[in-house]
């Protein structure tokens, strides 16, 4: 064989092997996105997170610029309530959850924390100010917190016990002060 017939066996070879690369790759390429696809969906279908379980972490930066940290509550009740203002049956408890806010205040074993969802920073604050909520309250920036808990909509509140395990879950809005420290209470006993 000729050195120039080995050159062209040679080119031939290799582009018969590019094209196999380019499949696999492609092929690859395409069974990772439908891997995360089916595992996005497989999460979106799980739906909040399980009462008994440890709590997801998460950082709130309130309105005022104050970070919170979950874990850094460990010891005391956290109520957690996702509202937006220009949610209806937000407002229909906002009253009440502000009111039980203030029973449970001096004693510091309960801390109240708002997150606004998907709402400007402009409205929220008018919510706050029209409700007189004066718990910390933040914004969900880049709904993290909201998809750490996969929430489906507001309001819900999440009340995380001592130990940082959610304890209760309302995926609606709480209807009376009652019903508010019916959930709380026996996590202080």
């Amino acid at each position: 064989m000729t050195t120039e017939t080995q050159d062209t066996v040679d080119l031939d070879t290799q582009e018969r092997i590019r094209p196999r690369w380019g499949r696999i790759l492609a092929w690859t390429g395409l069974a990772l996105l439908l891997g995360l696809l089916f595992l996005g969906l497989q999460r979106s279908q799980e739906g909040p997170v399980q009462i008994g379980r440890q709590a997801p972490d998460f950082t709130l930066t309130t309105f005022d610029g104050e970070q919170i940290r979950l874990s850094d509550l460990q010891g005391k009740v956290v109520v957690l309530n996702f509202w937006a203002s220009w949610c209806i049956p937000c407002e229909q408890e906002a009253a009440d959850l502000e009111a039980t806010w203030k029973q449970y205040q001096p004693g510091g074993k309960v801390i109240f924390l708002g997150v606004a969802w998907t709402d400007t920073e402009k409205k929220s604050l008018e919510y706050l100010k029209k409700f007189d909520i004066t718990y910390p309250n933040g914004p969900d920036l880049g709904t993290r917190i909201s998809q750490a808990y996969r929430t489906t909509g507001v309001p819900e509140t999440y009340i995380i016990d001592r130990n940082g395990q959610l304890a209760f879950v309302k995926l609606s809005p709480f209807v009376s002060i009652q019903e508010i420290h019916t959930a709380i209470d026996p996590l202080l006993e």
